[in-house]
């Protein structure tokens, strides 16, 4: 797996993202993807080839060692990083989307025309929606992985000695015996320590983004109320595009009121996604 590839991919996301976010992608490479890379595919390199078990019986170690492990840790975390990050490029491609529309609403309408979105890469509208589910994405997986993991190695614990009995084609309790089964324990606890800190910054990401939005809401409904309740303002006032000067039967009242139709005609229909 060409793992340089996904970071370059990954590393464009800390244009578009929260502090907090970049924080989880740094322990992500440096502390998950560094140390799978560098260390732990070597300990797992010859975890079925060391597989021993005090026993002839053709089959028997293969059967065995399948039953203990069905998937392997080192593939696991492999799936995991990548379910993990995959949720990430989601917010580029929004990203890219934006931009793409807003070129094409430029190619249409000219540059002296209204922009579609003063920042594409700001986190309003939909896009703010497609960041927060891929955030409840990630957490989901890493809980689901972290499931996985305890349910299949009995509490992420790697016994010296596991005992095959009443599996076929074994012909009676096999003793069988893990390689290297220490430094495999001290290698996942480090790859679920990682994954633990990065579901404590995932939730801290939600939370911030979830209170971020409802203080701005809670802002924009203060300042709308304390429009209103203004003097000065009125409602002719924030609605001056939509108004037509009333004709007293006169030519020029008439022209004003097909002026503002056309206008209105011309004018785009702006709608963020």
């Amino acid at each position: 797996m060409d793992w340089k590839t996904l970071q370059s991919l990954l590393s464009g996301v800390n244009k578009y993202s929260t502090a907090f976010s970049r924080i989880w992608l740094s322990v992500v490479f440096v502390f998950r993807v560094l140390v799978y890379v560098v260390a732990a595919e070597r300990v797992w390199g010859d975890e079925q080839k060391d597989f021993d078990c005090n026993t002839r019986q053709p089959g028997c170690t293969n059967v065995c060692y399948d039953h203990f492990f069905p998937i392997s840790n080192i593939r696991l975390w492999a799936l995991q990083l990548i379910f993990v990050t995959c949720p990430s490029l989601l917010v580029i491609m929004h990203v890219a989307y934006r931009e793409e529309r807003e070129r094409r609403h430029r190619e249409k309408h000219g540059d002296k025309c209204a922009r579609l979105y003063d920042n594409a890469g700001k986190k309003h509208g939909g896009l703010w929606w497609t960041y927060l589910l891929s955030l409840f994405f990630k957490f989901s997986v890493e809980i689901i992985f972290l499931y996985i993991l305890h349910t299949l190695w009995y509490g992420f614990s790697f016994p010296r000695l596991v005992q095959c009995a009443g599996v076929s084609p074994c012909p009676n309790t096999v003793d069988c015996y893990i390689a290297r089964p220490t430094e495999k324990k001290v290698f996942t606890y480090f790859m679920v320590g990682a994954s633990a800190i990065c579901i404590i910054l995932t939730i801290c990401e939600i939370c911030y983004l979830i209170c971020q939005r409802i203080s701005r809401t809670v802002g924009k409904v203060k300042g709308k109320g304390a429009a209103l309740h203004s003097p000065s303002s009125s409602r002719a006032s924030t609605c001056r595009c939509h108004h037509v000067l009333p004709s007293h039967g006169g030519e020029e009242g008439i022209s004003l009121g097909k002026g503002a139709e056309a206008l209105r005609a011309s004018a785009p229909n702006l709608t963020l996604i």
